[in-house]
């Protein structure tokens, strides 16, 4: 197993995760590796060895996970994401975005990319195996901004009038994940599901796939965005 490599930074990740500061507001610049295809992000999520849960359970411990994403993938504060019920093939995904620096838009960005280039394929996968058998979260955290609109609507019906797609095309009827980068939505932390499809929707997140994601949250409003947030934050309580 990899040693963590520096004190400080373990320190940083620890009292990120525990103090509620988040790093939002600190933008650095984007550097991505070569643009995922559908083809070439099968190919590479493939090539992962198969992920033993066990292994997964002593990275997320050894490698200070834990720390920001909870010792079950379910994250302390709202800063970082909930982890627990996530797909394997998602979790391998964005760590082989902040591995190759696809996925670097602020300081917890390049947090992850600090950890995720000591991660060995193998680890990759354990880590995601062991996030992908946990329990989705189940949480009474809200956005806090409230809306009226129908969030329900959106996610399973879209509107067509503005040509949006349902969030259930990709992410499944009860939230629960597609293909390769289509995550879980259901229990998300809904600070992070607001800050990640605001990312989407102004082209600082520019990861996902033929650009998806950014063709769909652009159409959305803020209330939009946080309607969503919200509905799928309590998905498992429903």
């Amino acid at each position: 197993m990899k040693k963590f490599p520096t004190s400080i930074l373990a320190f940083v990740l620890f009292t990120a995760a525990f103090s509620g500061v988040g790093f939002a507001s600190e933008t650095t610049t984007q550097t991505s590796a070569s643009t995922w295809t559908s083809t070439s992000l099968r190919d590479a999520i493939k090539k992962l060895p198969i992920g033993n849960i066990e292994r997964g359970k002593i990275v997320n411990q050894q490698m200070f996970c834990a720390s920001c994403h909870g010792e079950k993938g379910v994250a302390p504060t709202q800063n970082w994401p909930h982890l627990a019920g996530q797909r394997a093939s998602y979790t391998a995904k964005l760590l082989l975005d902040y591995r190759d620096k696809r996925h670097i838009t602020n300081q917890q960005g390049q947090l992850m990319h600090d950890i995720a280039i000591m991660l060995s394929p193998q680890q990759i996968a354990d880590v995601s195996a062991y996030y992908a058998a946990q329990p989705a979260a189940t949480n009474d955290m809200v956005s806090s901004a409230k809306t009226n609109i129908n969030a329900e609507q959106l996610a399973r019906k879209g509107d067509t009038s503005r040509l949006i797609t349902p969030c259930a095309s990709c992410h499944g009827a009860k939230g629960q994940g597609g293909n390769l980068e289509a995550p879980s939505l259901n229990g998300q932390n809904p600070l992070y599901f607001v800050k990640t499809m605001t990312d989407y929707k102004t082209g600082t997140r520019k990861n996902d796939v033929a650009h998806g994601m950014q063709n769909f949250a652009k159409k959305l409003s803020h209330e939009e965005i946080v309607a969503l947030a919200n509905y799928y934050a309590h998905f498992n309580k429903k």
